[in-house]
C-alpha cells in the first residue's frame, strides 16, 4: 500500500507566474541585484555579510590532532584535558590548531565544557542515538541549577565597551542610511585599515521621543514603569576598518539602522579585543539532557552556548532536552550554525523557556542556515535587544512552535527569515516582527528594518507586521492566511510593507543567497552570468505520491532523498519530465535535485504514514 505524503513545503515555482518580482529588489538577465526604496524612502539592507567570516566562507574542515573514547562516569575532567591539551599546541599559519575527535559512544557530563581556545575544534562521528555510531554527550544532574553544557568560547562576555583611550570620535554627517557602509568622522587619525571599532548610537531622551519611547505605555497607578529610558537600550555595532579617506571611513559591513544626527549623536571607538576568541567551532554530535520531562526544570539548560567568539560555528550537532536554548549566541558576530537541530526543550512553557534557537545580547552578523526546531516557544528568535543585529535565518523549519518566531524585545535591528517554513501549526499567529508593547519587561519594538523574504505559513498562520516609527519592516513572498497590523490585542500599530502575499517571488527564491552572490562576483570582478533557473513543480497525487515535474528539461535529472539529520537514504536518476517518489517510512526530508551535476534546488518533505 502506498504510503500517504503531506508536502508542507511547495517549490517557489509551483503555480506562480516566473515574472514574480518584487519592486525593492530586482535581478536582471545578468544576475545583478538592482533596489528601490520603499514610499517611506528606506532601502532593504544586505543581509550577505551574515555567518562565517562575514557571509560566503565554507566552514572549514580542521585535521584531527587528537582522539578520546569515554570512559566510566563523569567525563568532564576527561574531554576537559583533551581540549585543554589541544589548546596548548602552537596554531598552523590559518590560526588553528586542530580538532579533538570525540569517539562514538555515551560520554556522561555532569559539568560544562569549555572549548576556549583559538582555532580548536570539537568533532563527534555522528549526531544519532545509536552509542555505536555516534558521539552524545549526555549531560547529568543539576549542579550548579540550570547550567550550560557545553561553551564554546570564553567564559566571560566581551560587550566591545571596553574602549581603548583617544580613539573615540565623533560621526559627522547629518544622516548615515540603513545599508551604507561609509561615514565621515571628525578625526580619522587613531585608525587605520583593517581596526576592529565600534559604532555607538546612545539612547537619547530626542530619539527615545522619536520612537515614543518604543511604543511602551506610561503605567497606570500602581503598575510597574517600563516605558524605555534614556541611556537603557544603546545601538552598537561590531566592525572592521576596509579603508580610509580623508576622514570617510568605509567598514565590512552595513548599518541595520539610520543614524541620525539630529536625535542622537553616535560615535566610534577602539575596544579591547583580546577576550574574543576566534576560529573555534563544534561538530557532528549530539548533546541531550537528563531530566525528568514534562515541567521539570531542574537539569541542564543552554546546551550550546558561543560566547564571545567571531568566525565561530556549530554543524550537524543535536540538541534536546533544554530548558531554554538549544544553541544560544551571546557577544559573537560573523558566525554560522549549520545543519543543526534543537528539539523537545524540557520546562515549563512560559517566558525565557523555550527559545531553540536564541539570538542574546551582542548577536550580530549571525546565519542559521537549515536548522530544525520543534516544540518551542520561540524557535528562531533575537533576544538581544538593541545589541543584536545583521541576524539571517535562512531555509529553517519551526516544527509545532508554541508562541511565535519573531523579533523579540528592544530595537533588534537587520533580521531576515529568509525561506522560513512552520509546520504543525498549534495556534494561528506563529511569526511576527511587531511591536510587543508591554508584554515582557516592556519589550516593546522588537524588530526593526527586518525582512520575512518567501516565508511559507503552510496557508493557515498569521504573520504580525508592524512600521515602526523612523524605520520599516518588510513581508515579501509570504504565504500566509493573513499579514496583519493587529497580531495581538494589544498591539496596533500600522502594517508595515506588504509585497506579493501568496506569491512568492520566483526570480529571487533567497534574498541572502542572491545578495551574497552578487556581492562575492562583485568583488572578484568575475563577470555576472546569467543565472540559470530551471523551473518545476511538487504535487502531492490522490494516490498518495509526490509528483515531480520539470517542464521542457531534458537533461539526465538526479534526486537525491536525506532525512532531516542530512544521512542520504536514497538516489533516483531518471531523465523525464516527470517522476513519482514513493517513501518507505515516516519522517521529514530533504529532496536535492541536481541537474547535469549541478544542485539548483533544495526542498523539504514530511511523510506521515
Amino acid at each position: 500500500m502506498k504510503i500517504k505524503v503531506i508536502l508542507l513545503f511547495i517549490c517557489l515555482f509551483a503555480g506562480v507566474n516566473l515574472s514574480a518580482q518584487t519592486s525593492l529588489v530586482q535581478i536582471d538577465e545578468s544576475g545583478s541585484l538592482t533596489y528601490a526604496s520603499d514610499p517611506d524612502g528606506f532601502i532593504i539592507p544586505d543581509f550577505s555579510y551574515a555567518g562565517y567570516r562575514g557571509g560566503g566562507v565554507e566552514i572549514p574542515t580542521i585535521p584531527v590532532v587528537k582522539e578520546i573514547s569515554p570512559i566510566a562516569g563523569d567525563n568532564t575532567s576527561h574531554i576537559q584535558a583533551a581540549i585543554d591539551e589541544v589548546g596548548k599546541r602552537t596554531p598552523d599559519a590559518n590560526g588553528f590548531r586542530g580538532a579533538l575527535l570525540l569517539k562514538a559512544g555515551k560520554y556522561e557530563m555532569t559539568g560544562t565544557l569549555y572549548v576556549k581556545y583559538d582555532g580548536v575544534v570539537v568533532r563527534g562521528v555522528g549526531n544519532g542515538k545509536s552509542e555505536t555510531n555516534s558521539t552524545i554527550i549526555y549531560a547529568k544532574g543539576n549542579m550548579p541549577h540550570q547550567r550550560d553544557v557545553v561553551v564554546v568560547g570564553n567564559t566571560m562576555q566581551n560587550r566591545w565597551n571596553s574602549k581603548i583611550s583617544g580613539t573615540q570620535k565623533n560621526i559627522m554627517d547629518d544622516i548615515v542610511p540603513v545599508g551604507a557602509t561609509s561615514f565621515t568622522v571628525s578625526s580619522a587619525s587613531p585608525y587605520q585599515a583593517g581596526d576592529l571599532i565600534a559604532i555607538y548610537h546612545p539612547c537619547s531622551e530626542t530619539w527615545l521621543k522619536a520612537i515614543d519611547y518604543g511604543g511602551v505605555p506610561a503605567p497606570s497607578t500602581g503598575e510597574a514603569d517600563e516605558r524605555w529610558s534614556e541611556n537603557q537600550f544603546p545601538i552598537i555595532y561590531h566592525r572592521y576598518i576596509k579603508k580610509i579617506e580623508g576622514n570617510k571611513i568605509t567598514i565590512d559591513a552595513p548599518v541595520f539602522y539610520t543614524l541620525n544626527k539630529s536625535l542622537s549623536q553616535s560615535y566610534v571607538y577602539k575596544f579591547n579585543k583580546t577576550t574574543i576568541i576566534k576560529e573555534v567551532g563544534i561538530e557532528n554530535l549530539r548533546i541531550d539532557i537528563e531530566s525528568a520531562g514534562g515541567e521539570d526544570e531542574n537539569h541542564a539548560w543552554q546546551a550550546v552556548r558561543l560566547r564571545s567568539v567571531e568566525n565561530a560555528w556549530a554543524k550537524n550537532v543535536i540538541t534536546s532536552g533544554f530548558g531554554q536554548s538549544g544553541f544560544i549566541t551571546d557577544c559573537a558576530t560573523r558566525t554560522t550554525i549549520e545543519d543543526c537541530q534543537a528539539v523537545d526543550p524540557v520546562s515549563i512553557i512560559t517566558g525565557e523557556r523555550r527559545y531553540n534557537f536564541n539570538t542574546y545580547v551582542n548577536s550580530q552578523l549571525i546565519l542559521f542556515k537549515d536548522c530544525y526546531a520543534n516544540n518551542g516557544r520561540h524557535h528562531y528568535v533575537s533576544n538581544g535587544t538593541s545589541s543584536a543585529s545583521g541576524v539571517v535565518f535562512l531555509n529553517c523549519i519551526s516544527d509545532a512552535v508554541n508562541s511565535t518566531n519573531e523579533g523579540h524585545r528592544h530595537w533588534t535591528q537587520g533580521m531576515l527569515y529568509d525561506g522560513h517554513k512552520e509546520t504543525n501549526l498549534k495556534r494561528s499567529f506563529v511569526l511576527g516582527l511587531y511591536n510587543r508593547v508591554d508584554m515582557g519587561t516592556g519589550h516593546g519594538w522588537a524588530a526593526v528594518h527586518s525582512v520575512l523574504w518567501n516565508c511559507d505559513m503552510t496557508g493557515a498562520g498569521i504573520i504580525g507586521l508592524q512600521k515602526p516609527p523612523t524605520a520599516q519592516n518588510y513581508a515579501i513572498g509570504c504565504t500566509a492566511k493573513s499579514i496583519t497590523g493587529k497580531p495581538v490585542n494589544n498591539s496596533n500599530f500600522p502594517v508595515g510593507y506588504v509585497e506579493l502575499q501568496n506569491k512568492p517571488v520566483s526570480k529571487i527564491p533567497s534574498l541572502y543567497e542572491a545578495q551574497l552572490e552578487h556581492r562575492q562576483k562583485q568583488m572578484s570582478g568575475i563577470a555576472i552570468e546569467t543565472q540559470k533557473r530551471k523551473p518545476y513543480t511538487v504535487d502531492t497525487l490522490n494516490s498518495g505520491s509526490v509528483k515531480l515535474s520539470f517542464g521542457d528539461v531534458n537533461n539526465p535529472i538526479s534526486i537525491h532523498v536525506f532525512d532531516i539529520a542530512g544521512r542520504a537514504c536514497a538516489t533516483y536518476k531518471t531523465d523525464k519530465q516527470d517522476f513519482l517518489l514513493d517513501f518507505t517510512s515516516s519522517g521529514i526530508y530533504v529532496l536535492k535535485i541536481q541537474i547535469d551535476g549541478e544542485t539548483y534546488s533544495e526542498k523539504m518533505i514530511r511523510v506521515n504514514r
